[in-house]
């Protein structure tokens, strides 16, 4: 197998999807390597040295101090999130696995792994509100692969609250308010260490979904107050 092939597959596709509910970039390295045609344990390596390169990445450390951050925006929207018990059960798991893991008490393996099951659960909202609020979660669950997750966390928290009270046009504005006053001084140095939106490709903040219409004004405005 050429080696260069698998890395432009890798590259075209290993990155976190930009909307993680959405799998229009392939994520799990194991289903890389197999679109590659490959099944060396070695190629695995390719995939994941790749993603650790990227500088949306972050400290596993850094990556838990922002999980915390993530949540507590995600958790303000998640009464929002309409579905039945499955879709709901699914919801709170993924909190609890996130807490968790902000919490130095989960494997960051694991939380890896099933850092998608909340995006999925967005397709059972009855709202476009509660869909938010769910990828707000799988957002925040999936601080534990890349740090720059916590701000699509926060922007599509902020996207359910417009969505919701689509009558108070201030609404979106106090909620990034909010946002920013909960960073503690260690969440605002990791926050710093990331690109601008729209700069870097190696990540969620590249371009595309977190660019576009509220997600990318809000992300925008959060990296303006970091300064």
């Amino acid at each position: 197998l050429d080696t260069s092939s698998v890395t432009d597959v890798v590259i075209q596709n290993c990155y976190p999807c930009i909307e993680t509910s959405h799998h229009c970039r392939e994520t799990d390295p194991i289903k890389v390597v197999e679109m590659a045609g490959a099944e060396n344990q070695a190629l695995h390596a390719v995939c994941d040295s790749w993603c650790m390169a990227s500088i949306q990445t972050l400290s596993d450390t850094q990556r838990r101090i922002l999980a915390r951050w993530a949540l507590a925006c995600a958790e303000r929207v998640v009464p929002l999130y309409d579905s039945d018990e499955a879709g709901r059960r699914v919801i709170q798991e993924a909190v609890a696995r996130t807490r968790a893991f902000g919490e130095g008490k989960a494997d960051t393996a694991d939380q890896i792994r099933k850092r998608f099951a909340a995006g999925k659960a967005a397709k059972s909202a009855g709202t476009a509100a509660g869909a938010s609020a769910a990828r707000s979660v799988a957002q925040a669950a999936s601080v534990a692969h890349m740090g720059a997750h916590a701000l699509g966390a926060a922007a599509y928290a902020v996207k359910a609250v417009d969505l919701a009270c689509e009558d108070e046009p201030k609404a979106s504005a106090a909620e990034i308010r909010w946002q920013v006053q909960q960073l503690g001084d260690r969440q605002r140095m990791a926050l710093r260490e990331l690109p601008l939106l729209g700069t870097d490709l190696s990540g969620p903040l590249g371009p595309g979904l977190l660019c576009t219409g509220i997600l990318g004004a809000t992300i925008r405005a959060i990296q303006a107050e970091l300064g």
